[in-house]
């Protein structure tokens, strides 16, 4: 077994150290040289790092379903580990806990970041920044599904590891297919994005780190007044493609074809519908402080940033009154489509747990009745509602016992604080409220709580079992 978990963790290690090679191509390209080698340096590290645990420790076989949760997990802690080396190396971050902090972030594309202010790092840091999110976005465990299966290991486990609870969604029979077919779009996505943010103020610099960035619903960015500084066009192009990257990348493909699938799918509607619902009660709140347009743009932006989990900002949230600070936090949980590169609870998890609440009323009512969960025109199985029910029950002890852990590491952490930082780690948002706001950043926090917060993201973006079953016996066991 662990030599086939080397095979993986290698395989994905030595990827991530290819990825490392356009990053310095462009510090290259800007005269940035010394940061080039550096960043090439790391590359080499890693590479052969990977190559070790992949072609010599490692030995190639087929998988069973616990070791692929088991790759999953340890998969993202190498490639979490080995991030950190560019920033180590060219001295952007000297501190490996912050080094850490700021790739976990990255990869887990959750956006909290130490970096006060963007701007000052080289281009090949703040590209290195940028495509830490968008690999992590469609998840490199989906990308492994494309690639493994050529190394002779099946990707049925990891694909099912990834999503627990909730099948796959197949384009084709073979997932190496689906995981291509999916990785078009994501291209498409980017590249259009890319263009139309140079279209307007932004350079093409800026433009493809945000549209990796944005498309990953990861939330880094150049300046250190995220997206605040950009036109009203900019920050419209940026709504559209944050919804657009909360939505399922497999109803994206099929929509290609025919749009009207969009309308057909019930978490699509639903995921609308409560965008659309949270918008209004911004905008009727907050419509007297300025123009009527910014007031729905920045009402739009902030409400799509916070459930789509990209944590871009054009609104100082956190001064808002309270209400609305309260619904910040509620959008925090509740993420994008399940199939999206989005994190939180997802709102098909919402809607079954809503109608399964619905059912058990019904039921206290009508003790003999026979009550079926549906979603959409599709029947809920009692496997896959249990499964919903266990990852919220995990959900919120991680929630509670994370806010109770971070509150001690340090007195000068408040409840806002604390709680908002865990919430914005598990769902994977980066901007909380308190000190970590959209006006902050996580430097306040304390090493032991970086740790902590770092463990929640990628375990929030995992789904939270496969990092959970790394630390039990069930998974070693035989």
């Amino acid at each position: 077994m662990l030599q086939r978990l080397s095979y993986i963790t290698g395989a994905v290690v030595a990827g991530a150290g290819v990825a490392m090679v356009p990053p310095a191509v462009v510090a290259f390209f800007y005269r940035e040289t010394t940061e080039a080698v550096q960043i090439l340096i790391a590359a080499l590290i890693t590479i052969v790092a990977g190559v070790l645990g992949w072609r010599v420790v490692g030995r190639q076989g087929q998988i069973t379903a616990k070791e692929g949760f088991a790759a999953v997990g340890l998969a993202w802690f190498a490639m979490a580990a080995f991030g950190t080396l560019p920033y180590l190396l060219t001295g952007s971050i000297e501190s490996v806990t912050q080094a850490f902090f700021e790739t976990a972030a990255g990869f887990t594309t959750t956006g909290a970041s130490v970096v006060p202010d963007p701007s000052v790092l080289s281009h090949g840091i703040l590209i290195w920044r940028s495509e830490t999110q968008w690999i992590g976005g469609m998840g490199i465990i989906v990308l492994s599904i494309a690639i493994l299966p050529l190394l002779g290991v099946g990707g049925v486990q990891l694909a099912k590891a990834e999503s627990p609870g909730h099948q796959p969604d197949r384009l084709t029979p073979r997932f190496r297919e689906t995981a291509k077919r999916l990785w078009y779009v994501y291209v498409g996505f980017t590249a259009l994005e890319a263009t139309l943010l140079a279209l307007g103020d932004m350079t093409l610099f800026q433009a493809v780190a945000h549209a990796m960035t944005t498309m990953s619903t990861g939330g880094f960015g150049t300046e250190a007044t995220s997206i605040t500084g950009f036109s009203p066009y900019t920050q419209w192009v940026i709504i559209v493609f944050m919804f657009m990257a909360g939505a399922s990348f497999a109803l994206h493909y099929r929509a290609l074809r025919a749009p009207v699938r969009y309308l057909r799918s019930a978490e699509f509607r639903l995921y609308a519908a409560l965008i659309l619902a949270a918008t209004i009660v911004v905008t009727v709140v907050i419509i007297g402080s300025g123009p009527f347009e910014k007031a729905v743009r920045d009402a739009l932006f902030t409400v799509t940033s916070l459930m789509t989990t990209t944590g871009y900002a054009t609104a100082d949230f956190g001064s808002w009154v309270p209400g609305l600070e309260i619904l910040a936090v509620g959008l925090m949980f509740l993420g994008g489509m399940a199939g999206s590169t989005a994190g939180g609870v997802k709102t098909f998890r919402i809607a079954v747990l809503t109608k399964a609440a619905s059912a058990d009323l019904r039921r206290i009512v009508h003790p003999r009745g026979v009550f079926v969960t549906r979603f959409g025109k599709e029947t809920v199985s009692d496997s896959v509602m249990e499964s919903i029910q266990t990852f919220f029950l995990f959900y919120m002890f991680l929630f509670m016992s994370g806010t109770v852990v971070l509150g001690l590491m340090s007195s000068s952490l408040d409840l806002v604080t604390s709680a908002s930082a865990v919430a914005s780690s598990l769902s994977n948002i980066g901007p909380g409220l308190g000190q970590v706001g959209p006006t902050g950043n996580y430097l306040a926090i304390p090493d032991a709580g970086k740790w902590l917060l770092s463990f929640l993201m990628i375990t929030g973006r995992l789904e939270i079992f496969p990092v959970v079953l790394l630390f039990t016996r069930y998974l070693w066991k035989g």
